[in-house]
């Protein structure tokens, strides 16, 4: 089966969740033999790859813009390239998001043999980022993209819950994978890169970690607010990027009032060991998503047995059930940040019951079987729909 993934800026990983998942499942995929073309955003010629974890990669040809507005409408433009492109030489369409549902019917079009899979991710229309307009256009093109899929993924049960209960049939529960990591030790030669960044010394134990994109409904402004009240003697770290200057100066005003040693703004950071180091070492790991599904974040940071502080709702509570410590509010995470800060020995056992939990659900072997089984069961479809006559025209040819 010939697979193409659309939706996410391409591999290798370098922004967010479904460009870690395209890159896992890829990986894992391709080990099976499948055949996977994945679209990537423009580079210049001399910095493209023609393959990455074996997948062929495609890239848009146009360079994207600056400003916001514009980057929307250039994303959406690129989709809607790609889905008549590969559309054509790939018997499954995978898109990843629901941006442009309503041109899912395309590739039926294009090539009626061929099949579309939907990855709906979050409740995107609840995102406080996005304008009135944007959240009706983003809850429109959900419902069209579970009209036009002939598969539904959702990657939280949660979900199902905003799936049309007519469309359920065809709606299938697999969330992202992780792997286990190799474990870093905390080292000098590791830390270079982060003393380019601040001044500032960062200690293995002796930190906060949060690691997201820098939005509004992530709860940015909640934990800065919390860690500012708490007043503990360890820095925040803070691992991502803002998506709006508007968010970005309200967010560093609350930062200022913060006692030393005070929170630390990395940026985005993509490699993976300085990643992992920071995450295995962190006194810990504070998640303030709140739009779901499941968060690759939140995987990453509970198999890299970490004490977890998340926002309370069904989609964390999905993945960390009573491994984790809860908080719906900035004096409920303060009080939290304190008490983890003065007897953090007392929570140890929460990372080894998060480890477990996630090792057992989210482990990439177990999400692959899971497309392994719906693979099949698309290519059996194909089969009995496949009528006598176009048999043997097939015959025939061959």
């Amino acid at each position: 089966m010939n697979i193409a993934i659309l939706g996410c800026r391409g591999i290798p990983a370098e922004y967010g969740g479904f460009e870690t998942f395209a890159e896992g499942l890829t990986e894992n995929l391709m080990e099976k033999d499948y055949e996977i073309t994945v679209s990537c955003e423009y580079k210049p010629p001399e910095e493209r790859r023609e393959r990455y974890n074996g997948a062929k990669l495609d890239y848009f040809p146009i360079k994207p813009p600056k400003n916001y507005l514009l980057r929307k409408f250039y994303e959406n433009l690129s989709d809607i390239y790609f889905l008549i492109k590969l559309s054509r030489n790939n018997d499954l369409i995978y898109f990843l998001g629901i941006e442009i549902g309503m041109f899912l019917f395309l590739p039926k079009i294009i090539n009626r043999s061929s099949k579309v899979m939907v990855n709906i991710d979050g409740v995107m229309w609840k995102r406080s980022k996005f304008n009135r307009l944007e959240r009706w256009l983003l809850k429109m093109n959900h419902d069209l993209a579970t009209v036009f899929a002939d598969n539904i993924i959702v990657d939280s049960l949660e979900m199902k819950k905003y799936i049309d209960k007519n469309k359920l049939h065809k709606t299938s529960y697999l969330s992202y994978g992780i792997k286990i990591p190799e474990r870093i030790t905390w080292n000098g030669d590791t830390v270079k890169h982060l003393k380019m960044l601040t001044p500032i010394e960062i200690s293995p134990g002796k930190y906060y970690l949060l690691v997201a994109r820098l939005e509004p409904e992530n709860n940015i402004h909640t934990i800065i607010q919390a860690f500012s009240q708490a007043r503990v003697d360890i820095p925040l770290v803070v691992v991502g990027d803002f998506t709006s200057t508007t968010y970005e100066e309200e967010i560093k005003d609350i930062a200022e009032e913060c006692e030393d040693p005070g929170v630390i703004f990395l940026g985005s950071i993509y490699d993976q060991k300085l990643l992992n180091m920071l995450r295995q070492n962190c006194t810990a790991y504070i998640h303030g998503h709140t739009v779901g599904g499941t968060n690759p974040s939140l995987l990453e940071a509970a198999i890299s047995k970490n004490i977890i502080i998340a926002h309370e709702n069904s989609f964390n509570r999905e993945v960390c059930e009573s491994s984790a410590v809860y908080f719906k509010n900035v004096k409920e995470l303060e009080i939290k940040l304190k008490s983890i800060y003065r007897h953090d020995e007392s929570y140890n056992e929460l990372k080894n019951r998060v480890y477990r939990r996630v090792s057992k659900n989210y482990l990439w072997d177990h999400i692959t079987a899971g497309y392994l089984t719906l693979l099949t069961k698309i290519k059996q479809e194909d089969r009995e729909l496949i009528t006598p006559m176009e048999i043997n025209y097939e015959r025939k040819k061959a």
